[in-house]
Parts: structure tokens; C-alpha cells; sequence
């Protein structure tokens, strides 16, 4: 027990739509729209103290919740169905701790509630982990962004033991007595990190392939982008099922990146490539980056690393270890990390880094980040075309653990007119010119992105 110590007493919701400007392909799906989860949270202290913490984030069923036997509105029904029930479940949850404590606690009974809504809709595939942790993640923003509300510090600050009651062992296990979680933070936000730029699958890399000009303002094409935010690093989503394809699209983009660069005096950059899974075997990723070093080796020299290539069930494809792969690339779990059993599997199975994302829960996000520096895995923070507050929570998280190098921002991209609002409150965030965002801003109490609790 600690006198800093927070109980919930009140828990809303609403919710955000937004259409994008162009369509993504995610996943071999086309996605053309957003709907965001927004959560007000208030607490008090045990010495009676109030603040109010917002969190925030799109609910990306594509992502979280893939489905070929369900469209697009059944697992977004599912999940906002499950939301309605997770807030009930946290404005019914009564006991004193710190965040984290409340964290794990309350998403037990939101996979709980998950398998209930599941039954209850006669679902043909029941809320998988993933997508009760993405529904889960603004309600636990809010309440670490309440906590650090009511005690005048930024979240980051709060995770020692003059806050917590328990060290990270008591979440993980032994392996990590004496361990805090402040420990593998820092205290104050690298004050610049590069910014990677998606180039999606649909996204017109030249002019050649540009069908229908947006219009709006805003960059079409790959040179324009590069010109437009000076970008030094591209994520590459590629298909998985077409060697061939994915090759030269890699080469393409090298090509006109190396064009394109070369007029504005920049010789150093980076690429990470996302196969979202399709890859049907780790044998298609070894041969692809194998022609991909044989065709341009500076193209392949560029490439940072490799987002989880094949299916996110770990355990019905033992088949698909990448210790081979991660021999010439880091090889990162994304979709398959949801606890430290995940982590631990992906290890074995020969992945060398993990992606932390906002979307998993901060209380999660934190401990993941623990014990991936503890395993000495590489690190990334990807995002969720995260617009708004939770693109601020997600770059505080790549800005405040060691060794991110990067953040992803794909809603300045995709659904622009959702950061609108946020553009003049943090403009070293959502407006980027010299490719790389000024995170030095990323220090305000909570999670920093909305003062007074609510937007």
C-alpha cells in the first residue's frame, strides 16, 4: 500500500469516425476508415485528492480482430460491444493501487468479459487477446494518465518504487525481483527522434502510377513525401504471397528514394518492411531478402529490420522459426506479443526484437519494455494509424524507452483532419519537415496529450 495509491470512481466513453483520405491495404484487406475509442477516467487518492485521465485509440479491428468469416462492422460491433462492458467493469472496480497494479488486474476481466460477449453474439470466431488489449488500451491510458494527473508528474516519472507497491517480479515472475520498471525508462523524453513513413501497398510510388490525384493538398507520391516531411526512414508494407512482387517493389522504392535523396544531399536512411503476417513460411522471407541483397546490397543495407513476416499463432507454426532470417535482419514480434508467455515463444523460436505499441495497454507496454531489455532484444515502437492522443501516447512510449530509434506516424498520412485539432498544441509532433518529430514536448504530466482530462 502506498499513500499514492488511486480508485477509480467514474468511467465514460465516446467514441470518434473518420474516414481516410486514400485506402490502405492492411493484412490483404483494404481499409478506408477509423473509428476511435475515447476514454474519461476519474480517480481519487486515498487521501481524497480527484484528477481526470483521458485516453485514446482507434479500435482497428482490421488489425486486431482479422477475420474472413465476419465483415468489417461484426468485429467492430464485437469490439465496441466489449468496450461497453469494459466500462462497467472499470467503474465498478473498487480497489486502491497504482496503475499498473489496476491495469493487469482489470484486463484479467476484460478477456473475461471478452469470451463473454463472444458467446452472447454467437460469434463464428470468439474476441481473440489481441483485440480485448486494443479495446482495453484507451481505458488504461486514462488511468495512468489520471495518476500522473493527481500527483503533478509525467507518467513516465511514476513507475519507481516511491509509486509502486511492487516491483516488476511481481508481475513476471522471479526472473525480475528487484526490478522497477523506472529502472529501464528515462526520466525526461529524447528530445528528437526520425519518423517512419509508411509506404503502403496501394500508395503511388511515381507519378507513373498515380491514378487519381487527392487533391487535397498533401503529398501523392513517394518523392513528393520525402520532399514534403524530409524523410530519412520508409516502412515498406509488402504482400507476402508473391516473391517476386515484394522484390521489386523494395527495389522501386530504393530506387526513387536514392533519386529523391540524392537532390536534397542526404546519403544515410532507412527502411523496415511488413509483410502483416502473409508470409506463408520463413523460407519466403529468407529468399526474398536473399535476392533483395543480390539485386541492390545498398537497398538491402538499409533495411533496419523485420516486422513479424509469418502468422501470429506461434504455436501452430513451430515450423516457422527465424533464426536464419534474424541472421541477417532483426526479426521482430508485433501481433503475436501480447504477454510475457508470447515474448518468451518468439524468443525461442529465434525473433530478436519485440514492438511495443500503445495499443496493447500502457501497464503492458511498460512491463514488455522491462523484459525485452532485460533479454536484450532489439526495440521499436509501431503504431496504429494512431491519430491525436494516441499518437502523442504512442510517441511518449518510443520517446521515453531506450534504445527506439524511431516512431511511426501514419495518420498525418491517412485520416490528416483527425490531427487537426492537435496540430497547434504540439506542432513538434504532427507537423514534420526535416524527418524527425521534436519530442522534447512529450513531458507534460499524465501521458502529457489532453491538461485538464478531457479533450
Amino acid at each position: 500500500m502506498k499513500p499514492t495509491d488511486i480508485r477509480i470512481t467514474g468511467v465514460r466513453t465516446s467514441y470518434e469516425h473518420h474516414d481516410y483520405r486514400t485506402t490502405m491495404k492492411f493484412g490483404g484487406m483494404p481499409v478506408d476508415k477509423a473509428t476511435v475509442l475515447n476514454v474519461e477516467c476519474d480517480v481519487v487518492t486515498r487521501d481524497g485528492k480527484s484528477a481526470t485521465g483521458f485516453g485514446s485509440m482507434p479500435l482497428s479491428n482490421i488489425w486486431a480482430f482479422p477475420s474472413r468469416e465476419m465483415k468489417y462492422d461484426q468485429t467492430l460491433g464485437a469490439m465496441t460491444t466489449l468496450a461497453g462492458r469494459c466500462e462497467t467493469i472499470a467503474g465498478e472496480y473498487t480497489e486502491f493501487g497504482h496503475p499498473v497494479d489496476l491495469g493487469m488486474a482489470l484486463e484479467e476481466q476484460y478477456l473475461a468479459a471478452a469470451a463473454e460477449v463472444s458467446g452472447e453474439l454467437k460469434l463464428v470466431q470468439p474476441i481473440p487477446m489481441l483485440a480485448t488489449m486494443v479495446t482495453g488500451s484507451p481505458f488504461d491510458a486514462a488511468i495512468h494518465d489520471a495518476f500522473g494527473k493527481v500527483h503533478g508528474k509525467n507518467c513516465f516519472q511514476t513507475y519507481g518504487q516511491d509509486f509502486m507497491s511492487r516491483d516488476v517480479g511481481a508481475y513476471l515472475g522471479p526472473d525480475y525481483a528487484g526490478d522497477w520498471i523506472g529502472d529501464f525508462l528515462l526520466d525526461k523524453p529524447k528530445p528528437r527522434m526520425p519518423l517512419y513513413h509508411l509506404v503502403g501497398a496501394l500508395d503511388p510510388l511515381d507519378d507513373d502510377e498515380l491514378q487519381k490525384p487527392t487533391g487535397d493538398g498533401l503529398p501523392d507520391t513517394l518523392p513528393e513525401w520525402i520532399r514534403y516531411n524530409g524523410l530519412t526512414n520508409l516502412k515498406l508494407k509488402l504482400n507476402g504471397d508473391d516473391v517476386n512482387w515484394d522484390l521489386e517493389r523494395i527495389v522501386k522504392v530504393d530506387r526513387i528514394a536514392a533519386e529523391t535523396q540524392a537532390t536534397l544531399g542526404v546519403d544515410t536512411w532507412y527502411y523496415s518492411l511488413d509483410f502483416n503476417e502473409r508470409c506463408p513460411h520463413v523460407d519466403y522471407l529468407i529468399e526474398m531478402l536473399e535476392k533483395l541483397r543480390e539485386r541492390t546490397p545498398k537497398g538491402f543495407d538499409r533495411v533496419q529490420y523485420i516486422e513479424q513476416p509469418t502468422a501470429r499463432d506461434l504455436k501452430a507454426h513451430p515450423e516457422n522459426k527465424m533464426h536464419e532470417a534474424a541472421k541477417l535482419k532483426p526479426v521482430v514480434i508485433d501481433e503475436s506479443l501480447t504477454d510475457l508467455e508470447s515474448l518468451m515463444l518468439a524468443r525461442e523460436m529465434g525473433y530478436t526484437g519485440a514492438a511495443l505499441k500503445a495499443c496493447k495497454g500502457q501497464s503492458q507496454s511498460m512491463l514488455m519494455a522491462v523484459a525485452a531489455q532485460k533479454l536484450g532484444l532489439f526495440l521499436c515502437v509501431q503504431d496504429l494509424t494512431c491519430p491525436g492522443a494516441s499518437l502523442i501516447h504512442s510517441a511518449a512510449i518510443a520517446a521515453h524507452v531506450p534504445g527506439v530509434a524511431a516512431i511511426e506516424s501514419n495518420s498525418r498520412q491517412y485520416c490528416p483532419k483527425a490531427n487537426l485539432p492537435w496540430e497547434d498544441k504540439f506542432p513538434g509532433i504532427f507537423v514534420v519537415r526535416d524527418g524527425s518529430m521534436d519530442t522534447s514536448c512529450l513531458n507534460g504530466v499524465g501521458l502529457g496529450a489532453v491538461p485538464n482530462g478531457a479533450i
